[in-house]
C-alpha cells in the first residue's frame, strides 16, 4: 500500500533567520501588561520568579523590570471584589486567548538553578516538557496566567532546522515530559548538555515519561 508523501512543514532556511530584523518589524518586544485584582501577591510573585525589581508602584499600577528596560511587566490594579471571578481566568486560558508568555535563559544550568531557587520557596512548575526545540518549565502566577521558562536545545538555527526536517517534530509537536529533579541530578552527574537536550533524557524515576498527546491533561492544558 502506497504511503502519502509528507508535505514539508519547514517553510524557511537557516539563512532566512540569519538576516536580522525585517524592514517593517518593531525593534523589540518591550513588555507585557496584566490586569489583576491581587496586585500585592502578583508583584511578589513576579519579583521572585523573574528576579525582578519594582520601578514604580501606586494604588493603580506597578511596573517591574529584570534588566535595563524601564519595565518588562506592568500590573494594572483592578478592584479587589473581582478576585472571586478572577479565579476563573485559568479556566478561560485553557480554551482561548493568550496561553502563555515565554522567557529564555542562557543555558540548562541556569534554568535548573532557577527551578531549584523557586522550589525552595514553594513555587513549582505545573508542567515540565522537552518540546524538542526547547526544554521548558511552565509556571502559573496567582491569577492563573502561565509563564514558560525555557532554554534552547540547539546551538544554531541550522541545527534546529535540520532536526525539524527530520520529521521527529512533525510526529510529536508537543514533546516529552521530564522530571526536573532527575534532570538536575543528571546534569550534576556530568551528563552532557547535548544529551540532556534530547527528548526523553530525564524520565521520572520508575516509569516512562508521558509523550505527545498523553502529556495533555487538565493540569497541563
Amino acid at each position: 500500500m502506497a504511503t502519502t508523501p509528507r508535505t514539508p512543514a519547514v517553510r524557511i532556511k537557516a539563512a532566512d533567520l540569519g538576516r536580522g530584523r525585517r524592514p517593517g518589524a518593531p525593534a523589540k518586544l518591550a513588555h507585557i501588561v496584566l490586569k489583576t485584582p491581587r496586585p500585592t501577591q502578583m508583584t511578589e510573585w513576579y519579583q521572585t520568579v523573574l528576579d525582578a525589581i519594582v520601578v514604580f508602584g501606586d494604588k493603580r499600577i506597578t511596573f517591574l523590570t529584570y534588566d535595563d528596560e524601564h519595565h518588562r511587566i506592568a500590573l494594572v490594579h483592578t478592584p479587589a471584589l473581582l478576585r472571586i471571578p478572577g479565579l476563573f481566568w485559568a479556566l478561560h486560558r485553557k480554551f482561548w486567548g493568550v496561553d502563555h508568555v515565554a522567557f529564555t535563559y542562557h543555558d540548562l544550568g541556569e534554568l535548573i538553578a532557577v527551578y531549584r531557587r523557586l522550589a525552595r520557596v514553594g513555587i513549582n512548575p505545573v508542567w515540565c516538557i522537552n518540546h524538542g526545540p526547547t526544554t521548558s518549565m511552565y509556571y502559573e502566577d496567582p491569577d492563573g496566567n502561565r509563564l514558560e521558562l525555557q532554554v534552547d536545545n540547539f546551538a544554531s538555527n541550522l541545527e534546529l532546522l535540520g532536526w525539524l526536517e527530520s520529521g521527529e517534530f512533525a510526529d510529536n509537536p508537543i514533546g516529552v515530559e521530564f522530571d526536573p529533579d532527575v534532570l538536575e541530578r543528571r546534569l550534576r552527574g556530568g551528563v552532557s548538555i547535548e544529551e540532556l537536550g534530547k527528548r526523553g533524557s530525564a524520565p521520572p524515576d520508575g516509569r516512562p515519561p508521558r509523550s505527545g498527546l498523553r502529556t495533555i491533561r487538565w493540569k497541563t492544558l
